[in-house]
């Protein structure tokens, strides 16, 4: 007898019924609010040449990332993050653009990793990428659109670190490391490997006073406040210029109202090499990890053959979703689904009522009578044994409402969002 595959792999899920339902929903309100603010819908393949996404582009690891062949022989990926997609594509259709871009995207993204912790390998993405404007009102645009997205998306209690990769690189540059020394502290920076870091310093035979310095970014974070202390750790241009435009960031985000989800890191950074100015995650109660990755890399399109700046960001859906269900936060599923059930002598009838539904909208699922014990509607003599199955079905299923087509008329059944039912007759 043949295997039956009936689970799924490590790390991917099913996902159906009533929880795919509050995904999509929540996939809409996020969406809605990207396009509220005038990015557009963009669509890359799903997987790439490996070179897309190759060390020299400074995104997921090698050893992290789906491979395989096609028939000539070229090396291709899964993508595991969306950003290098973005650029190649704007690269090659926007080349002679000179004003801003903006595009928004959603799919999955896919990373192998053995160190799961809990995460899955595939998850689906939301987010923007603007494209073509350097400024800090694009930073601020930005960050204020991720404030505004989960809010959409139902979370209130949430908080957005926002620092600045060039702050950290002035600090390396005024203690003479190289830039592989550089990437590998940003690494272990990262993934908050503090001892780790002292270590790498000690080897590379950092002066004290710089390995100090180095390592006390990690402790400055928190309110406006972080960025004054940080004035007094550094003395070179780069890091005092990263400064001062997370300054005037922040009064932006003031004009939009979302400076009181934002907090300063200046110690915080990413394994992706590509960014090159500000850089943010946003956190929420009951996940671990954030739920909300962006940052602006200026350089990244140049690798594809225009030379321009970007910033964005992605949201993790699942995530998200997960957040929502932690804090007892329920998402309204708006529905006007309904369901019409038949015996054999109503069929034409119901078949006629939703030719009549569909074209005013409605979506309408047709099925036969038949009880939990098999009986035809008169059997059940019309009692609640005979309807509850399909009761239960309709609430499981986020049907409005049920219309039990009956020899001598409807009986209409209409499900309320408080789980409450009302029923009405009609000849």
């Amino acid at each position: 007898m043949k295997k039956r595959f009936v689970h799924t792999p490590e790390g991917v899920r099913d996902i159906y019924g009533q929880e795919y339902m509050r995904k999509l929903t929540v996939e809409e309100l996020l969406h809605t609010k990207f396009r509220s603010f005038g990015y557009q819908d963009i669509q890359t393949p799903t997987f790439e040449f490996f070179d897309v996404f190759s060390k020299e582009i400074g995104t997921t690891p090698s050893k992290e990332l789906y491979k395989f062949f096609d028939k000539e022989g070229n090396t291709l990926v899964l993508r595991p993050d969306f950003t290098p997609s973005i650029a190649r594509c704007a690269a090659k259709y926007f080349m002679e653009e000179s004003l801003p871009v903006r595009f928004c995207y959603s799919g999955n993204t896919f990373t192998n990793t053995s160190n799961l912790q809990g995460k899955l390998k595939e998850v689906t993405q939301m987010g923007v990428e603007l494209i073509g404007d350097s400024s800090v009102e694009a930073d601020a645009e930005t960050i204020a659109l991720v404030a505004d997205a989960l809010l959409a998306a139902g979370l209130h209690d949430f908080q957005i670190s926002v620092g600045d990769v060039e702050f950290f690189r002035g600090l390396c540059r005024e203690a003479g490391l190289t830039e592989e020394t550089e990437l590998a502290l940003r690494g272990l920076i990262s993934e908050k490997n503090y001892f780790g870091a002292e270590d790498l310093l000690i080897q590379e035979n950092v002066q004290e006073h710089y390995r100090k310095s180095l390592l006390k970014v990690t402790e400055l974070f928190g309110s406006y406040e972080a960025i004054e202390e940080a004035k007094k750790l550094v003395c070179n241009p780069l890091s005092e210029e990263a400064l001062h435009r997370l300054e005037k960031l922040y009064e932006c985000l003031k004009i939009y109202q979302a400076d009181k989800y934002i907090t300063f890191d200046l110690g915080i950074l990413s394994k992706y090499h590509y960014y090159t100015g500000v850089i943010f995650k946003a956190y929420t109660y009951g996940i671990g990890d954030a739920i909300v990755k962006g940052g602006r890399y200026d350089s990244l399109l140049g690798k594809f053959g225009k030379d321009s700046p970007a910033i964005g960001f992605v949201i993790v859906v699942d995530d998200v979703l997960e957040a929502l269900s932690r804090q007892n936060i329920e998402t309204d599923v708006q529905t006007n689904d309904t369901l019409v059930v038949y015996s054999d002598a109503t069929f034409q009838r119901a078949l006629e009522k939703s030719v009549d539904l569909r074209r005013e909208g409605i979506c309408v699922t047709l099925c036969p009578y038949k009880n939990s014990k098999g009986q035809t509607d008169e059997e059940a003599g019309g009692t609640d044994e005979g309807y509850g199955i399909y009761r239960s079905y309709a609430e499981n299923n986020h049907f409005s409402r049920i219309l039990f087509l009956e020899e001598k008329g409807i009986r209409e059944v209409l499900l309320t969002t408080t789980g409450r039912m009302e029923e009405n007759w009609h000849e």
